[in-house]
């Protein structure tokens, strides 16, 4: 299936020099360039009727016109997979992610995934690229992400993220007693070896985490992190790099490691943590619609919960004990 669009609009004469890319992501701002670019190159979108390349000059005055088809997502398929669901309007959807959801199908997940439910609870928005979806957490991080259910609102969502104007905060637990909260500024990019993991590269892309501490135990530290950039792992592969990986990630966490003397409880719930003490806390955006500001926070699950519980009562015995 796929829906046609059909647009027309007149070059204003204080567009003149302006490439054709750079004057259509003007008139048309609902559009993300990479769609517009990409209508330039197929001649689905004409200059007076003629096909031009996405660097031509304008002169001013030029008829544009977009005869389009935005193809719908058909290849998957929408299932009935509940979704905690934090707000909703005709324009965006902010949801809570349980661990254990895959956001988008991928070898190994062809189903299960968010998009699949997406489809489910919101049919129309298989017209929106990937579903709406403009930023992922990982399979095991919980906490809230942002759907966009229009292209325009999709548009606006990841110009907000591309300008950092999207505010995303995280908590975590990680291995080691910080002395103090800071920031990461190290490049990532695929590990050169391990191929399923990211790794700070010397040539690899900006990335950038501030983190400061909410408490501190034995052994661990529960802290809170916000992000510039949004790379893939990225909060992982920092904590990772200074030494203070997270708790329970299996790709980045190294060996497992017991703090000495601790009680059989709390053995038993580090030995049972198996994904990365990680989730998304808070969300800060502009409703790409009405340009309001908004916010949502969203409480721990309850596996984090528990670990912290049983942090804090380690803690409080191993002071009491000296």
């Amino acid at each position: 299936m796929s829906d046609q669009v059909e647009l027309q609009a007149k070059v204003p004469s204080e567009m003149y020099g302006l490439r054709l890319d750079q004057a259509v992501a003007q008139l048309f701002p609902e559009y993300s360039r990479s769609r517009l670019q990409g209508w330039i190159k197929d001649g689905a979108l004409t200059v007076d009727g003629e096909v031009r390349r996405t660097r031509d000059k304008l002169a001013g005055g030029e008829v544009i016109r977009v005869a389009a088809q935005l193809e719908m997502i058909e290849e998957h398929g929408a299932e009935e997979i509940p979704l905690d669901i934090i707000y909703e309007d005709e324009h965006i959807l902010v949801l809570n992610k349980p661990a254990g959801l895959v956001v988008h199908p991928a070898a190994g997940h062809a189903d299960g995934t968010l998009l699949n439910a997406l489809l489910h609870h919101c049919p129309e928005i298989a017209q929106v690229p990937r579903a709406g979806i403009v930023h992922r957490l990982d399979r095991d991080t919980t906490g809230l992400m942002v759907v966009a259910k229009t292209i325009p609102a999709q548009t606006d969502l990841v110009a907000q993220l591309q300008e950092r104007s999207m505010g995303r905060e995280y908590e975590a637990v990680v291995h080691g007693v910080m002395t103090g909260g800071g920031m990461v500024d190290e490049p990532m990019g695929r590990h050169p070896r391990h191929r399923q993991k990211m790794a700070v590269l010397g040539v690899g892309k900006e990335a950038v985490t501030h983190y400061r501490l909410l408490e501190k135990f034995r052994a661990h530290t529960h802290i809170r992190l916000k992000l510039e950039t949004g790379r893939t792992h990225q909060i992982r592969v920092h904590m990772a790099h200074i030494n203070y990986p997270l708790v329970g990630d299996p790709l980045y966490g190294g060996r497992f490691r017991l703090p000495k003397g601790c009680s059989h409880a709390m053995q038993e719930v580090l030995k049972n943590f198996k994904r990365q003490a990680l989730h998304a806390k808070r969300l800060e955006l502009w409703h790409p619609d009405t340009g309001e500001a908004m916010a949502w926070e969203i409480d721990l699950p309850e596996d984090l919960q528990r670990l912290l519980a049983v942090l804090r009562k380690d803690a409080e015995n191993y002071d009491y004990e000296l």
